[in-house]
């Protein structure tokens, strides 16, 4: 291993690399050589513990031997065919993702990421109902793609609205409440009212689908309170409406759920019609995402064409990984392991850290999928300042530990796998940060 290796992987990249979300000339992007489990090194052998998980998607951790294994073997008996064929890896693929989904959906429909995902499930909604409309949050991230973008909440949809027929409203967000509640019942009934009112005044008849993140993830862990995914179904049942639930973040082992969906669907209360997933299905060792399809969804293109497709549909090896991945999520209880970490170890962990550190403003999470809200001032809820965000950030790398910072959030999201140990390390290289800020 050299340093000299660093200094290349940086340079080419500089050289030649376009990053996204970026402004290209100051850039500084970090080498990264390998990994194994919830760690990376660079080059030079420095390690760092991943509580980033990438883009949190690394759910089943970096390097996993069977989901190496089933993506070279695939590749040494068919590394792509074309999607109108059928081949067993994306039937087994497929087959595993429906088991994890609530009755009624029987049908994948495989795409290249989250992003047409998304623009897929806008698609197939369109369709189904004969409506235009799309309702989403203001505080959501759904992808970079034409419709999937616009649907996007933040500031990244701004520069890119080409799409049409997009409409956005607020959801629960009891510490920054848009509706003056203190508790979480007034949160969710006044969300709901206020839902209940954009739907109305945009025309009921005109929308084709409601489009949620289960637990929106970039826009800050924001787990919705007690009654209010069940409230958004009723509403879309009343008014004809399809319910989208976006899982790329938070499906597949994040939240210890096998969907995110899985926690607030008691007695049949939560189920969608689309379900759109990526990034921990097969924790990105290859791209993939999908659509999972109810079954009367599915039913309108069974004599209509679906006027939809992707070269890389279902790839073998997107499949193989997925196959591989599921499985040993199940045999080696990862699931189990992020949620018992959540409960256990991490939640009271960053919980203790908020009784020491002011700047805590507020820690909510489940599973391995937690935020830290950072503040100036506790009273006033002030956001922590961007400088002093970079600070905290660079600090942490500092110490060894791969963070994910948005806005003025530390979001704790470590690989699912991870170990009592790792989230102890975690746990006092956070708190050595923070003290020095």
């Amino acid at each position: 291993m050299s340093a000299d290796l660093d200094d290349l992987t940086v340079s080419l990249d500089r050289a030649h690399v376009f990053h996204s979300w970026s402004a290209q000339g100051a850039l500084a992007p970090l080498s990264i050589a390998g990994g194994k489990g919830c760690q990376v090194w660079d080059h030079s052998g420095r390690q760092y513990l991943d509580f980033s998980s990438q883009l949190v998607n690394t759910n089943i951790g970096h390097l996993h031997p069977k989901v190496v294994e089933a993506i070279q073997e695939q590749a040494a008996l068919l590394p792509t065919i074309a999607p109108s064929t059928a081949n067993l890896a994306r039937g087994e693929a497929a087959k595993r993702i429906v088991e994890r989904s609530p009755d009624g959906f029987g049908k994948v429909f495989f795409t290249n990421g989250g992003a047409d995902a998304i623009e897929n499930a806008i698609r197939m909604a369109r369709l189904h109902t004969g409506r235009d409309k799309v309702l989403s949050t203001y505080r959501s991230y759904h992808g970079n793609t034409g419709a999937a973008v616009v649907a996007t909440g933040d500031w990244r949809r701004l520069p890119n609205e080409f799409a049409r027929g997009h409409v956005h409203f607020f959801g629960p967000y009891l510490y920054r409440s848009e509706f003056w509640a203190t508790t979480p019942e007034e949160e969710c009934a006044r969300a709901l009212h206020h839902l209940r009112r954009v739907i109305e005044a945009e025309g009921p008849s005109s929308i084709a689908a409601v489009l949620l993140e289960t637990i929106p993830g970039t826009a800050g862990v924001l787990v919705p309170p007690p009654g209010y995914l069940p409230g958004v179904r009723a509403l879309c049942d009343e008014f004809g409406i399809l319910l989208v639930l976006d899982e790329v973040m938070a499906g597949f082992g994040r939240t210890g759920e096998w969907l995110a969906l899985d926690a607030f669907n008691v007695d049949g209360a939560v189920v969608p019609d689309l379900i759109t997933f990526a990034k921990g299905v097969n924790s990105g060792y290859v791209p993939v995402g999908g659509v999972i399809i109810s079954d009367p969804v599915a039913a309108t293109f069974d004599e209509r064409v679906f006027p939809g497709g992707l070269t890389y549909s279902g790839h073998p090896l997107a499949a193989a990984s997925i196959v591989a991945t599921l499985d040993a999520m199940e045999s080696e209880g990862i699931v189990a392991n992020a949620k018992r970490i959540g409960q256990d170890v991490l939640g009271p962990g960053l919980r203790a850290l908020a009784a020491k550190h002011d700047v805590i403003g507020e820690v909510r999470g489940t599973g391995v999928f937690w935020a830290l809200e950072l503040v100036s001032d506790r009273d006033d809820r002030t956001p922590l300042a961007a400088a002093d965000m970079g600070r905290l950030k660079a600090s942490l790398l500092d110490r060894g530990l791969l963070p994910f910072v948005q806005d003025n959030r530390v979001h704790v999201v470590p690989p699912c796998i991870v170990t009592d140990d790792e989230v102890d390390q975690a746990l006092a290289i956070y708190d050595e940060a923070l003290a020095a800020l």
